[in-house]
C-alpha cells in the first residue's frame, strides 16, 4: 500500500511538472508575449508580457509573440523641390516596436499578423511626409542643410509612428539625385574657379621652375668657364717652365744682351706708358662711359618691360575675374527673370481661362433664357392661332394670305423673268388665265390667288382692268393684248 501511494504521489508530482511546462510561457528579451483569451488585463481585451514567465491555459488561452527587434525600411522617394525640380531621395529608417505596453499594444493591434509588412508600411508614412518637406525646401537647402530635412520627417512622422506603436532609432538621408543636372550645373562656377586657380599656380610654378633651371644652367656655363680659364693658366704655366728650361743656355748668353734691352724697354716702356695714358685719357674712358649709359638704359628698358608686363599680366587677371563674376551675375538675373515671366504667364492664363469660362457660363445662361422665352412666345402664339382657327377660320386664313400675298405675287411673277415680249390673243381674259397658271405653279395660298383672278375675270365688260405696278424683283416686260377675232 505505502509503495502504490508513494506511486501515485511520484506520478501526480510528474503530472503536475508537465502541465506546468505546457502552461508556462517565457518572453525571450527581444520579445513580447500577446495573451489573450479568458482573462483581459489593462482593459486591451489581451495581457502583454515582457521579459518574464507567465502561466497560459491551454485551450482557453491563445499565446503569440511579438519581435521587439530592429528593423529597417529603405526610403527611395520621387519628390519635386520648391523650385519644382525633380529630385530622387534615398533613406532608410532604423524603427523597433517600443518597450512600454502602450507602443506594444499598438503594435499588436496591427502587425501580430503581418509583422513582415512592418518596413512597407513605414515607407508610406516616411515617403509622403519627405514630399510634403521637400516640396517646401531648395536644392541648396537640401544639400546645405540635410540635417533640417532629416529632422523635420523624423518630427513630422513621429506622431503617426507612435499610433502604430513604433519608435523610430535612426533615420539617415543617403542621397539625393538630380535627374536634370541642377546640382551638377550649381557646382560648375565653383570648379570652374577651382581650375582656373589650378591653372594658374601650375604656370606660376612653371615660371618659377624655368627661371631656376634656367639660373642653373648659367651657373653651369659660368663653372665650365672658369675651369676651362684655370686650366689654359696652368698649361701655360707648363709651357712656360718648359721653355724657360730649354732655354737656359740662350739666356745665359742673352743676359749681356739683356741689359742692354733693359735700358731700351724702359725708355720704351716709359714712352708706351705715355702713349697709354693719352689712350686712356682720349679713348678708353669715353669709350667706358658710353658702355655704362648702354648698359644701364639696356638694364632700365629691361626692368620697364618686366613691370610692365607684370602689370599686364595683373590687369588681365583681374578683367577675366571681372567678366567671370559680369557673367555670374548676368545668368542669375536671367534666371530670375525667367522665373518671373514663367509666374506672369502663369497667372495671366490662369486669369484668362477663368474670365472666359465666365463668359462663355453666362453666355449659354443668357441663349438658354433667349431659346425658352423664343419657345415660349411659339407657344403662345400657336395657341392664339388655334384659338382664332377654332372661332373664325375663315378670317384666320385670309389674314395668313394677306400677310403671304406679296410672296405668292412675286412667285407668280417668276415665271415672266426672262420674257421680252409676250402675245396675249384675248385681251385681259387672256393675261388673267397666264397669270392664273403662273401662280399655280408658284406654289402655297393659290386658291385664293385663283379667286382673286375669277372676280376681275367678273368685272364688267369694257371696263379697263386697274393698273397695277409689277411685283419687286419682277423685270418689266411689254405685254401686248390683242383681241382675238370672232372668227
Amino acid at each position: 500500500m505505502l509503495i502504490g501511494i508513494a506511486g501515485a504521489v511520484a506520478a501526480s508530482i510528474i503530472v503536475l511538472v508537465v502541465l506546468f511546462k505546457l502552461m508556462w510561457r517565457v518572453a525571450e528579451p527581444n520579445e513580447a508575449l500577446i495573451i489573450s483569451g479568458s482573462k483581459h488585463g489593462e482593459g486591451l481585451g489581451f495581457r502583454t508580457v515582457t521579459g518574464r514567465g507567465t502561466l497560459v491555459l491551454p485551450g482557453v488561452q491563445v499565446v503569440r509573440r511579438l519581435s521587439l527587434d530592429l528593423n529597417e525600411a529603405e526610403l527611395d522617394v520621387e519628390c519635386v523641390t520648391k523650385q519644382g525640380i525633380p529630385v530622387h531621395v534615398k533613406g532608410v529608417v532604423i524603427f523597433k516596436v517600443g518597450d512600454d505596453p502602450v507602443s506594444i499594444a499598438n503594435a499588436a493591434r496591427r502587425f501580430l499578423d503581418q509583422q513582415k509588412l512592418m518596413g512597407q508600411r513605414v515607407h508610406n508614412v516616411f515617403a509622403g511626409h519627405l514630399r510634403s518637406i521637400v516640396g517646401s525646401l531648395t536644392v541648396e537647402d537640401m544639400i546645405r542643410d540635410r540635417e533640417r530635412l532629416t529632422g523635420e520627417t523624423r518630427a513630422a512622422s513621429g506622431a503617426e509612428m507612435e499610433k502604430l506603436g513604433l519608435i523610430i532609432d535612426s533615420l539617415q538621408i543617403q542621397e539625393i539625385l538630380d535627374p536634370t543636372g541642377y546640382i551638377r550645373n550649381l557646382a560648375a562656377p565653383h570648379a570652374a574657379a577651382v581650375q582656373r586657380d589650378a591653372r594658374i599656380a601650375a604656370a606660376e610654378a612653371d615660371r618659377v621652375a624655368t627661371e631656376a633651371e634656367q639660373e642653373a644652367v648659367a651657373r653651369k656655363a659660368e663653372a665650365t668657364r672658369n675651369s676651362g680659364i684655370q686650366q689654359a693658366g696652368y698649361q701655360a704655366e707648363m709651357e712656360t717652365a718648359t721653355a724657360r728650361a730649354m732655354q737656359a743656355g740662350p739666356l745665359a748668353q742673352a743676359a749681356a744682351r739683356q741689359e742692354v734691352v733693359v735700358q731700351e724697354t724702359k725708355v720704351a716702356e716709359l714712352e708706351a706708358h705715355r702713349k697709354e695714358q693719352q689712350l686712356q685719357a682720349d679713348v678708353r674712358k669715353p669709350a667706358d662711359a658710353r658702355a655704362y649709359e648702354t648698359r644701364t638704359k639696356a638694364q632700365a628698358d629691361r626692368d620697364a618691360r618686366i613691370s610692365a608686363a607684370e602689370a599686364l599680366a595683373q590687369e588681365t587677371e583681374l578683367k577675366a575675374a571681372a567678366e567671370a563674376n559680369r557673367v555670374k551675375i548676368a545668368a542669375n538675373a536671367e534666371a530670375e527673370a525667367t522665373r518671373a515671366r514663367g509666374l506672369a504667364a502663369a497667372e495671366a492664363t490662369k486669369a484668362t481661362g477663368t474670365a472666359e469660362a465666365a463668359a462663355a457660363e453666362a453666355k449659354g445662361l443668357a441663349q438658354a433664357e433667349a431659346a425658352r422665352a423664343l419657345g415660349l412666345a411659339e407657344a403662345e402664339a400657336i395657341k392664339a392661332r388655334a384659338a382664332a382657327l377654332a372661332e373664325n377660320q375663315e378670317a384666320v386664313v385670309a389674314q395668313q394670305l394677306a400677310e403671304k400675298w406679296p410672296e405668292i405675287v412675286r412667285a407668280g411673277a417668276e415665271a415672266f423673268g426672262n420674257v421680252e415680249h409676250m402675245v396675249l390673243l384675248n385681251g385681259a381674259d387672256g393675261m388673267a388665265e397666264t397669270f392664273a397658271k403662273a401662280l399655280t405653279m408658284g406654289g402655297t395660298g393659290l386658291g385664293l390667288a385663283r379667286q382673286l383672278l375669277n372676280s376681275m375675270n367678273a368685272e364688267p365688260a369694257g371696263k379697263e382692268p386697274a393698273k397695277r405696278e409689277p411685283a419687286a424683283g419682277v423685270p418689266v416686260t411689254q405685254v401686248i393684248p390683242v383681241q382675238q377675232d370672232q372668227d
